[in-house]
């Protein structure tokens, strides 16, 4: 749940805690979301966030409306449930012909309202990961459009599924805003220029739910609510199984919505300070997955800032990376099907380090099956972990000073698979690299970070490979300066994004794309009282995408509602 689920009357102590807003800083913005201090326009706001158009057929998609439903007062209440079937007579293309299938998410909202994490699952598959953008007087309205062509298998099953969304909302006096929302499912039937990619990427056969069971009063993620806490799900796989690839979704919410700003816990401790007020535990988290107690794969994930985060004049009408579509993260089971190809019960376990409450996590199994033959067999031949290698620099003076932490782990993995496609040999790779330095200044009312995530992946397999190569940034400055009289400023700037660039080859073809995408905002609050009086943000953002083929690019910038600029083009020729 986000931080702004706690009890209003908790945050509102919090301020009044000394130093008034540290670099938990982040944590106590919370408070004054949803607050709107300018005048509003006649028609709704659109919300959006920047990313790279799907790329689609030129055939008329058959267009499905599978959830229409407001939530108002539905947190801590079940998910919302509707009966979910294929197309298929309304449908001219046979179900096996359809070259994209998208998902599209359509919201308004009118009033005050915090914002929310939403999930969209179906047959406990998690098909969507979302945050709702922040409401205003005169209303809001966004639209998330994503690709979903990689559940083919889940989306075409003919036998009747469930699909489920919750989105946990609370509805009174103060906070008005309901979300109004439509679920619609779009099928693409192929046209004369559409191809699909190597068996080795294609879509899974089968996709196995690594979730928690309805009926329960929440979504269906597991919580992590500390650095102990692990959760498993039970799976068994078919047996003619001869791929296997687990995506994995992440999001951080309460005391770790912030996690890369929380103080390491000496610090804390060295200022009798609140650990309820100022989350500890440092700033570095790592996902570990586990397959029957083997660590298999790590997740350092993307920092994304919520709708309401750090300063919520930011996001207005330009939300932050990952905000409406959180990503997900893949580890390639392939070279451990040897331990779990027996026809028995095996467990996906998951936990974070250093974690406080709460993470959500849960996972889809995607499986590949071999068609020429009943059962496959497999061996594990080499697995090796590196265990944490971290160092780290702390030098304090009362409030203020400097903290240093650098990170780093490898993960490395073999094994074959005998199938119909003969014995094939599955390498995987991941290496990853966190650094994290952090400056306290001023009492503590001035917090500067900067941090950066490296990941570097490969997967390997009989004349196929995939290799990719991720950089995460996040730079934060963040400052309170009291005024007097009741009166405080808070500023808050803020870089954020990320480089990716992903190398394929199958033979003698080879691909190769990149990706830029970066955010900087900077905006301030005035607080009188405790009470927001007035505030600004502004943003630019820009995109650029190329894959030798084709090129993407936007640069758009805002400032409190308006759009200064927005240019786009999808020449290869930089702008």
């Amino acid at each position: 749940m986000p931080f702004s689920l706690l009890p209003i009357s908790f945050l509102l102590i919090l301020t009044l805690l000394h130093p008034p807003l540290s670099a938990a800083n982040f944590h106590k913005t919370s408070i004054f979301r949803s607050q709107e201090t300018s005048s509003a326009a006649a028609n709704p706001t659109t919300y959006f966030e920047v990313t790279k158009p799907i790329s689609l057929p030129k055939t008329k998609p058959c267009s499905y409306l599978a959830l229409k439903h407001d939530f108002a007062v539905t947190y801590g209440k079940p998910p919302v449930l509707a009966a979910y079937k294929p197309p298929s007579s309304n449908c001219p293309s046979s179900h096996h012909n359809f070259s994209k299938i998208v998902l599209e998410f359509t919201a308004t909202s009118k009033g005050r309202q915090f914002d929310r994490i939403f999930g969209v699952w179906l047959g406990g598959v998690e098909i969507l990961r979302s945050c709702t953008a922040e409401p205003r007087k005169t209303g809001i309205i966004w639209t998330v459009k994503k690709d979903i062509t990689r559940y083919r298998s889940l989306l075409l099953r003919e036998t009747e599924q469930t699909l489920a969304v919750y989105l946990g909302n609370v509805v009174n006096s103060k906070y008005t805003g309901v979300y109004h929302v439509n679920v619609t499912f779009h099928f693409y039937p192929s046209d004369e220029n559409s191809n699909h990619e190597d068996d080795n990427a294609a879509e899974a056969d089968l996709i196995l739910p690594i979730s928690r069971n309805l009926l329960l009063n929440d979504g269906l993620w597991f919580e992590i609510e500390n650095s102990t806490h692990v959760e498993k799900k039970e799976f068994k796989i078919p047996r003619n199984a001869y791929r296997a690839v687990l995506e994995v979704y992440v999001s951080f919410h309460e005391k770790d919505e912030f996690w890369f700003g929380n103080y390491p816990n000496e610090y804390i401790s060295m200022n009798n300070l609140s650990a309820e007020g100022y989350p500890g535990n440092g700033p570095f988290r790592e996902v570990i997955v586990q397959l029957d107690d083997l660590l298999v794969g790590a997740i350092w994930p993307f920092t994304v800032i919520y709708t309401g985060g750090l300063n919520p004049f930011l996001w207005r009408p330009i939300t932050g990376i990952g905000s409406f579509d959180l990503p997900t993260y893949n580890i390639e089971v392939t070279p451990f099907l040897g331990r779990i190809l027996d026809g028995k019960n095996h467990t996906f376990a998951f936990s974070v380090t250093n974690a406080l409450n709460v993470w959500y996590v849960n996972a889809n199994l995607h499986l590949w099956l071999d068609k020429e033959s009943e059962r496959t067999k497999g061996k594990v031949l080499r697995h090796r972990i590196s265990p944490l290698s971290s160092s780290i620099v702390s030098n304090f003076s009362g409030f203020d000073g400097v903290y240093t932490i650098n990170v780093s782990r490898s993960i490395v993995s073999s094994g074959w698979v005998r199938s119909s496609r003969g014995l094939v040999e599955t390498k995987s790779s991941q290496e990853l690299e966190y650094t994290n330095s952090m400056v306290l200044g001023n009492h503590a009312n001035l917090q500067i970070l900067d941090q950066a995530i490296k990941f570097k992946g490969s997967v390997g397999s009989k004349g196929v490979s995939t290799r990719l190569f991720r950089k995460f940034r996040v730079f934060v400055y963040g400052d309170s300066v009291n005024k007097g009289n009741g009166t405080q400023v808070y500023k808050a700037n803020v870089t954020l994004g990320f480089n990716e660039k992903i190398q394929k080859r199958s033979g003698f073809k080879s691909f190769t794309s990149r990706l830029k995408n970066w955010q900087n905002g900077n905006g301030y609050m005035l607080l009188k009282n405790g009470e927001l009086a007035d505030g600004l943000g502004s943003t630019r953002q820009d995109y650029r995408y190329s894959d030798g083929k084709s090129c993407y690019f936007r640069s758009v910038g805002s400032s409190n509602y308006t759009i200064l600029h927005d240019k786009e083009s999808n020449s290869c020729k930089i702008p």
